[in-house]
């Protein structure tokens, strides 16, 4: 038998489900870090990201337990699946009560940045600069196409990995980057910039 730290999430996902403690996690520790910047980015508030978390990894448990979950595909997508069902219910009861909370803050500096060796101070300015203007306006777009750009390039999943998260067929999927790029070079083109590294 495999030693927990050789399995795959999957192995673990079914070696908890057969009482191994451990392996939940061992689990955890694999995917809390990306799922956590998942939230944040979609939802803005640190505090509001702690929470949709928690009651993911309560859900996680609660499937797990209950026999819902099978290894047919990877793991983290299953779980981001279930994320990203608490996030848009929270979305929901957010509209329900009619209050929709402002973003403290309007930048996304929650996502690390690329690393990037740089020459001189100069062009790591204009390259930050760029960085810090990509994520101002990735900011400015609509929810869905923010969180399919945000899977693509910061968590480098499949469209047919955001397709099956997000619950949308992989074309929708697909016309949301799509619509994201328009959006994002309309914005470049209004507000002048010209996002270039050196």
């Amino acid at each position: 038998m495999k030693k927990l730290n050789e399995m795959t999430d999957e192995e673990l996902a079914l070696s908890y489900i057969d009482g191994s403690n451990e392996a939940f996690d061992l689990l955890l520790s694999h995917n809390q870090s990306k799922l956590f910047s998942y939230v944040l980015f979609v939802v803005r508030d640190r505090d509001i990201a702690d929470d949709l978390f928690q009651e993911t990894f309560v859900k996680v448990i609660t499937k797990l337990q209950q026999g819902k979950y099978s290894p047919t595909g990877k793991f983290s997508a299953w779980v981001m699946r279930i994320a990203h069902n608490v996030i848009m219910d929270w979305y929901r009861a957010q509209r329900a009560e009619k209050v929709v909370e402002a973003p403290k803050d309007n930048d996304l500096s929650n996502i690390g940045g690329i690393d990037t060796v740089i020459a001189n101070i100069e062009s790591q300015f204009v390259n930050s600069q760029t960085l810090s203007d990509v994520k101002r306006l990735m900011n400015l777009l609509p929810a869905s196409q923010r969180e399919v750009v945000f899977m693509r390039f910061y968590q480098e999943m499949s469209f047919k990995e955001i397709a099956e998260t997000t619950g949308v067929s992989i074309n929708t999927s697909l016309g949301r980057m799509r619509y994201a790029i328009l959006n994002l070079r309309r914005m470049v083109r209004d507000h002048k910039l010209n996002l270039q590294f050196a």
